[in-house]
């Protein structure tokens, strides 16, 4: 009990710190349709916010582990809510400035500061309490990623979108603009105390390389890219990645696209959230007791291809709500990849690892496809691009975890 209960402090510090990652991340939904409507964007334009926070990922994902070695974890937490807060507080210029691309500067900045802070924070789940357990605090500390997530659209839906688009055309772009610059200088506020907090808190342990629990045993490969499960497994990490965005962050321009008005359609995020928080609920009791990752991942797939194609051809409230509950598919797909793409890696782990993080950058460039296909035909039709990253995750779950040759 008393080993247990050392545990605690650490992982509240850790929860406040995924579910900042979440209430960041997931009000990237109601800034696309926000930015589209006050700068008058097309479709892919408007995607440029996805592709500008997710592809620092890509950027930073080995920096990050360079820098980590030189400050050591807790000050790397610290040093990445200080580089989100300059990505907060880039917002208010970009707003006096009517700047688009000041403010996907900012988007990149803070996702710069995301991809290092995650890096820092993602061992702690490892070594605060039993190995064997991990997957449970992951699945808890996805539901505070989640929760957040929706807190974050029903507030910033409330701020941003609250009136309807034909009332919002009449306004200036100035005017509503205007409406980012208090609650991102709250949220720089907010960030920056987090940051000092982390700094010279005496809760959390630093992590050593041994802790971390990196295998760093012999392989007979030449090359981290003879192994199969991984470079298949870092394609079907950049399509899940992808799923899960293009599920979270177009849903509300869907909505609007298919005519709701935006007091309605700013909620249309929070139910892909709660699909997935109902996704990591059943995770923490159903595996592995009763069913595996591989088949979970497997299922899910399967699962995702039958509510893609209803959404495809259904209309109205049905279409959105197949959309929202590719939230249930998605939830445990993460966990599900990483164990079965670094099987066997060795001494590559710690690499095969960090390129999985760079594989985040699905999150840039599929919503980015999805936009030009939106642009060239309609909201509905583009959302044909999950059928094949559906099918391709149904194989990595199948067959193509378990290629260990080329």
């Amino acid at each position: 009990m008393k080993e247990n209960k050392s545990y605690i402090g650490p992982l509240i510090i850790i929860g406040l710190l995924f579910f900042v990652f979440g209430f960041v991340t997931w009000v990237n939904g109601t800034l696309i349709a926000f930015f589209k409507n006050a700068f008058g964007l097309d479709n892919s334009s408007s995607y440029l916010v996805t592709f500008a926070f997710f592809i620092s990922y890509t950027v930073m994902a080995i920096p990050s582990s360079s820098v980590l070695k030189i400050v050591g974890f807790k000050k790397g937490m610290s040093l990445g809510l200080f580089i989100m807060a300059i990505g907060t507080i880039l917002f208010v210029p970009a707003a006096k400035m009517e700047s688009y691309p000041l403010f996907l500067g900012g988007l990149f900045t803070i996702g710069i500061g995301l991809t290092l802070l995650q890096t820092a924070s993602n061992p702690y789940l490892t070594i605060l309490g039993p190995r064997e357990s991990a997957a449970q605090r992951i699945s808890l500390m996805g539901i505070a990623n989640k929760t957040a997530g929706i807190i974050s659209q029903k507030v910033f839906g409330g701020l941003l979108l609250a009136g309807s688009s034909v009332a919002a055309s009449a306004v200036s772009t100035a005017e509503q603009l205007d409406k980012v610059v208090l609650p991102y200088m709250i949220l720089t506020g907010v960030l920056v105390v987090l940051a000092v907090v982390i700094l010279f808190s005496k809760g959390l342990p630093e992590v050593s390389e041994e802790q971390e629990g990196v295998s760093e045993g012999a392989s007979s490969k030449s090359s981290i890219f003879a192994f199969p499960n991984l470079v298949l497994g870092l394609l079907a990490l950049f399509a899940y990645v992808g799923l899960e965005v293009i599920s979270g962050d177009t849903i509300i321009s869907y909505g609007i696209s298919l005519g709701f008005p935006e007091s309605e359609a700013k909620d249309f995020g929070t139910y892909t959230l709660w699909f997935m928080m109902l996704g990591y609920v059943a995770g923490i009791f159903l595996i592995p007791k009763y069913v595996s990752q591989q088949n979970w991942l497997k299922y899910s797939s399967i699962f995702g291809l039958i509510i893609t194609a209803i959404a495809l051809f259904t209309g109205g409230f049905t279409s959105v709500f197949c959309i929202a509950l590719l939230g249930l598919a998605n939830a445990i797909m993460w966990p599900a990849i990483w164990p079965l793409a670094l099987d066997g890696l060795g001494k590559y782990t710690k690499l095969g690892s960090a390129l999985l993080i760079m594989m985040i950058a699905g999150g840039a460039l599929l919503p980015l496809l999805y936009g030009k296909l939106s642009d060239l035909y309609s909201t509905q039709l583009g959302y044909w691009l999950l059928v094949p990253l559906y099918l391709f995750l149904w194989y990595y779950a199948t067959l193509g975890h378990k290629k260990k040759n080329w």
